[in-house]
C-alpha cells in the first residue's frame, strides 16, 4: 500500500519534511521508492518563478541529448542546481548517473508570447524530451514548468535522503507546498514514471489506492490531449482527469468528483443541478474511476485537494495549525510533524466531499 502527503505551508519549507512525514508512516509502505514534487518555491528559485524549470535524470548520453535539444529549440540556461550528492557505500538506491534541476529562458522569439503560447511550447517540448530519452532509454523527464521542482527515484526512501543530502537542511532547497509519495509501482514493472507523484501543465496528483477502471479511463483519455501519455500506473488516469474537467474544459473544481464518482441517478434527480450532472454522468462515463483510492492533488493557483472513492476505502487525514495544512494518510504524521495542533479540527475526509485548501490555508469541505 502507498503512503501519501501533500503539505502547504506559509512559510518556505525544506523537502526533508516529506522525508520525516513518510518516516513516520513506514509500516505502511514497502521502502521501494520516494518521489516529491515542490511548487510554490522559494530559496535559490525562488527569483525566478515565471520562467520553466526542468527536472530529468538521465545517462550521460541523455543528458546531452536534452542539451541539444533545449538549444536548437532556443532556449538557455540560467541557473542549475546540483543535488549534494552521498554516495556511502551500502545504500538502496538505484541512482541515475545524473540529475539535472536548471532554470531555462524561454527562446528570444518568445519575448512577447502569451503565457497560453508559453505553455504551449513548454508542453511540446516536454514530449519531444521525452520521446527522445526514451527511444534511446537514456532517461526521464519529470516535469518542463515554472516554479516545479520534481525528483523521483527507485529504493530506501530513508538511503535516497541521505543519497541526495535531504535530511540536512538547508536554505537553497525550500517550497510552500510538497506533495510526497512513498512507493514505487510495484505492482506492475518499476517504472521512475510510475512513481507518484504525477505532474501535468501545473497539476499534480498523487493517490493512494488503484483505479479498476484503468484501462477504460486509458482508451478514452489517449485521445482527449496530447499530453496524456505513459499510462505507466493506473492513477495517471486521475491526473489527466482533473486536468482535463479543469483546464481543457474549463468547469469549476466543483465538478471533477462528479465526474470520477458520480451521484447515482435517484440522487441526481432530486438535485437542483440535475441537468448538468446527468450530462456529465452520460457524456464522461470513461472518465469515472473505480476501486479503492484515496487522491490529492495541487491546482496551478496553489490550492490542495483531497477526494475519496466513493465508498472510503483507503484512509486519510487532514491536520492543521496557523501555519500549515498537511493531507496524509496516516494521523501518525500528523502526530510527528504538528504534535501541537488542535486534534479536534482534524478533519477525516468522507466518500462524497471535496476538500479545498485555499492559498490562505482556509479548509473547504464540498459536498457533492
Amino acid at each position: 500500500m502507498c503512503r501519501i502527503g501533500a503539505i502547504k505551508s506559509k512559510n518556505k519549507l525544506h523537502p526533508s519534511i516529506a522525508l520525516k512525514l513518510m518516516r513516520s508512516q513506514q509500516e505502511g509502505h514497502d521502502d521501494s521508492g520516494f518521489a516529491f514534487v515542490m511548487q510554490d518555491l522559494g530559496g535559490i528559485f525562488e527569483s525566478y518563478k515565471d520562467l520553466p524549470l526542468l527536472s530529468m535524470a538521465a545517462t550521460v548520453e541523455g543528458t546531452r541529448l536534452a542539451e541539444d535539444i533545449l538549444r536548437e529549440s532556443g532556449f538557455s540556461r540560467v541557473m542549475q542546481w546540483t543535488p549534494n550528492i552521498n554516495n556511502e557505500k551500502g545504500l538502496k538506491i538505484d541512482a541515475m548517473p545524473n540529475y539535472i534541476f536548471e532554470v531555462l529562458q524561454y527562446p528570444k522569439s518568445y519575448k512577447h508570447a502569451t503565457e497560453e503560447e508559453k505553455e504551449e511550447l513548454l508542453i511540446n517540448t516536454s514530449i519531444e524530451l521525452r520521446n527522445a530519452l526514451e527511444k534511446t532509454n537514456s532517461g526521464y523527464i519529470y516535469s518542463f514548468w515554472p516554479d516545479t521542482l520534481t525528483l523521483k527515484e527507485i529504493g530506501s526512501p530513508k538511503d535516497i535522503g541521505t543519497y541526495f543530502d535531504l535530511w540536512n537542511e538547508n536554505k537553497d532547497l525550500a517550497s510552500g507546498i510538497i506533495t510526497a509519495q512513498c512507493r514505487q509501482n510495484t505492482n506492475y514493472d518499476i517504472v521512475r514514471y510510475a512513481a507518484h507523484p504525477f505532474f501535468l501543465e501545473g497539476y499534480t496528483v498523487l493517490v493512494n489506492g488503484e483505479n479498476t477502471f484503468y484501462e477504460k479511463n486509458k482508451y478514452y483519455q489517449q485521445k482527449l490531449y496530447k499530453g496524456y501519455l505513459g499510462f505507466e500506473s493506473d492513477s495517471q488516469c486521475l491526473l489527466y482527469t482533473l486536468h482535463y474537467v479543469h483546464k481543457i474544459l474549463k468547469w469549476p473544481l466543483q465538478y471533477f468528483k462528479h465526474t470520477i464518482t458520480p451521484l447515482e441517478y435517484d440522487d441526481i434527480i432530486k438535485r437542483d443541478n440535475r441537468e448538468i450532472l446527468l450530462r456529465i454522468k452520460a457524456s464522461l462515463s470513461h472518465l469515472e474511476v473505480n476501486g479503492p483510492n484515496t487522491m490529492l492533488a495541487v491546482t496551478p493557483d496553489k490550492e490542495l485537494l483531497c477526494v475519496c472513492d466513493s465508498k472510503k476505502l483507503r484512509p486519510v487525514v487532514v491536520g492543521r495549525n496557523k501555519d500549515m495544512v498537511i493531507m496524509t494518510s496516516e494521523v501518525a504524521g500528523l502526530n510527528d510533524l504538528m504534535p501541537d495542533r488542535d486534534f479536534r479540527q482534524d478533519i477525516y475526509p468522507t466518500e462524497r466531499e471535496t476538500i479545498v485548501v485555499k492559498k490562505d490555508l482556509t479548509v473547504e469541505r464540498w459536498q457533492q
